[in-house]
């Protein structure tokens, strides 16, 4: 099993002095990440965030948890990570997703295409990006994308670019993810385009179960070699975990048994956390452990316990 290590995806600050002691905070506290959603609502855009980021700290990995495919053109964004991880020294951890928020896509004015499209367009984005990345220059005459002899520079610090991060919750989206990612960020389905009810339903430890077995299965001898990452969406610390789970499974259709075997989420003092996590390790491979800024200093003491073992 992999050792484990910790994240934090937080999304703005009142200003930039604040970013920078939220960004050393993350790393004095012992998490391996700071990762930014990329959407077009209430946060810092994505790539200057992680700059500022990797230029206020010495050691720690800055990536968005994931960048929207369609809100960029692959070259442009190749460039981009390019730069950030030749300036940080390859501290970089690029995600990349097909995209799903709808109401990002309306309040832009872009088109919403059917999830298959978004997808394909997303694959031949990141066939692009690892041409200019691994070879130097692009070519590529796909459906989505024509580039003729687009130049890469600068040469990324990584050998062969960023460590890649893709996740979803679809069978399609993760199965590409298992070929082409180095990070796979197990989810709920975001099919709907927006966090309804449907999320909840799709977080049940079934569902994970069979989102593993599509992983393994697309992967094959890679399998192994992969990093299996979980972002959380409820993490309470309580005397009282079974009252918590009892309290809040109502509210997602769910039993209170079902709710404390979700793995986006967390409830319990430090140590059943750090029980539950080595658990779920176990049995689904996460070693990847991502919450979120509101509750990342109370985490730390399950950080400072479970990193690196």
């Amino acid at each position: 099993m992999r050792p484990f290590r910790f994240g934090v995806q937080t999304s703005s600050a009142p200003n930039g002095r604040l970013w920078r002691e939220r960004a050393r905070k993350i790393e004095d506290l012992g998490y391996s990440t700071l990762y930014v959603p990329d959407h077009f609502g209430d946060q810092w855009g994505p790539i200057v965030a992680l700059t500022i980021a990797a230029e206020a700290t010495e050691s720690l990995n800055v990536g968005a948890l994931v960048f929207d495919n369609d809100y960029r053109h692959p070259v442009v964004l190749a460039k981009e990570i390019a730069t950030l991880d030749l300036a940080s020294e390859g501290r970089v951890e690029f995600g990349l997703g097909a995209g799903w928020m709808k109401s990002d896509y309306d309040e832009a004015g872009l088109a919403y295409d059917a999830p298959g499209v978004r997808i394909d367009r997303m694959v031949e984005g990141l066939a692009v990006m690892k041409q200019l990345w691994r070879q130097g220059r692009a070519h590529h005459e796909g459906a989505h994308y024509t580039v003729s002899g687009a130049q890469g520079h600068p040469r990324p610090h990584s050998a062969g670019g960023p460590r890649i991060v893709i996740g979803g919750g679809g069978r399609r989206v993760l199965s590409i993810a298992a070929r082409e990612a180095d990070i796979i960020g197990v989810n709920p389905s975001l099919a709907a385009g927006h966090v309804g009810p449907e999320v909840a339903a799709s977080s049940t430890a079934p569902y994970y179960r069979e989102r593993i077995g599509w992983i393994r299965e697309a992967a094959g001898d890679r399998f192994a070699d992969l990093e299996l990452q979980c972002l959380t969406f409820m993490v309470q610390f309580t005397d009282d975990r079974r009252g918590t789970y009892e309290a809040v499974a109502p509210l997602f259709g769910l039993t209170p048994e079902e709710a404390a075997e979700v793995p986006i989420a967390l409830a319990g003092t430090v140590e059943e956390m750090v029980e539950t996590l080595q658990q779920r390790r176990e049995e689904y491979g996460f070693s990847y452990i991502v919450v979120h800024d509101p509750e990342m200093e109370q985490f730390a003491e399950v950080v400072a316990r479970l990193s690196g073992t």
